[in-house]
């Protein structure tokens, strides 16, 4: 098992595929971004092999993510490879969160290699909204995406990142639409991470407000789900059903922190707000033996710090790490 200096277990490993996506959405990256070379990356049996070493340190949960980890050529032999955990009972869950854009093509896939639910981005259900968000996103094939989805037995939770004077007015909207599609949603804060063309003290919107708007049309009942991530959960009483809160800046989830995230380039970060980091990469191809590569990460996990130290308003208008969130995965 792995337990950090918090005595926290780290049972959940978050797994960034690729850096590349086919959006550029405001509040995560720059228009014209600059990638990571195509050599720098793991190949997927790489990506493979450092997942089972983590299973085997006792990882229960792993979500594969990116930048949009479905446009990665051949993704689908890394999710069928690691399905194998699943059949031995090794790894508890395998999931995966996704722009929506090629939900169509690989839904079906993904349940035949054990995926049973998918997280989908989406902060707006306005078309010329979602065109300004993503930039280069396409509306009707996210909406397609997630129909395929449910059609093909997948459990769908949209990732909503509550922005001030972007989607703060659909905050109603997007909780019925939810409802009616029997789909749990999750609010997002924005997270200073990484250059963007914009101004993020005048995007962030407090998930006080998000709440605070929410309980003046349905009651919110305090509910203790856990997903196994860093949601807070409240149930509708009028609906029944269960909408997340994940507060970065306006309350931290810190101390119960579970994750790691290993990029498609093997560092590992034993912290999303913080910059230290271990290079997997090294050891992973020093030797066919996994020695190394556990030797490593052992002495990472005791590297992780007690929390982030996230902070966006006027006197911090630069990003707390300079890294974008494709780079680590979400």
């Amino acid at each position: 098992m792995l337990i950090d200096p918090f005595e926290r277990h780290v049972s959940y490993l978050r797994v960034s595929v690729t850096d590349r996506c086919d959006f550029r959405c405001v509040y995560c990256m720059s228009e014209h971004m600059t990638f990571l070379p195509k050599a720098e990356l793991l190949s997927l049996e790489e990506l493979d092999r450092l997942c089972s070493a983590f299973i085997s340190l006792g990882v229960k949960k792993l979500r594969v993510s990116g930048g949009e980890p479905l446009v990665r050529r051949g993704i689908m032999t890394l999710f069928k490879s690691l399905g194998r955990h699943l059949d031995s009972g090794a790894l508890e869950e395998l999931t995966l969160t996704t722009n929506g854009s090629q939900l169509a093509r690989y839904a079906n896939e993904l349940v035949d290699y054990g995926v049973r639910r998918v997280n989908v981005s989406l902060d707006t259900l306005d078309e010329a909204n979602f065109v300004a968000t993503t930039r280069w996103g396409k509306y009707d094939k996210v909406m397609a995406g997630i129909e395929a989805a449910q059609a093909a037995g997948l459990r769908v939770k949209i990732n909503t990142v509550a922005l001030n004077g972007v989607n703060d007015g659909e905050i109603e909207d997007l909780v019925r639409w939810c409802g009616e599609k029997d789909m749990d949603l999750t609010f997002i804060e924005t997270m200073p991470m990484g250059e963007i063309d914009g101004d993020r003290s005048e995007q962030y919107l407090p998930l006080t407000q998000v709440r605070a708007r929410m309980a003046e049309t349905w009651t919110l009942d305090e509910n203790d789900y856990d997903s196994g991530g860093p949601a807070r959960y409240v149930t509708l009483r009028e609906t029944g059903q269960r909408v997340g809160f994940i507060t970065p800046l306006s309350h931290n989830f810190c101390e119960s922190c579970n994750r790691v995230r290993l990029t498609c380039t093997g560092t590992l970060y034993m912290c999303l707000g913080q910059e230290d980091a271990a290079d997997l990469r090294a050891p992973l191809r020093a030797s066919e033996d996994d020695a190394a590569v556990i030797a490593a990460i052992h002495e990472a996990i005791t590297r992780k710090p007690k929390g982030h130290d996230f902070i966006i308003d006027r006197s911090h208008l630069g990003p707390a790490v300079q890294r974008h969130m494709s780079v680590t995965g979400g």
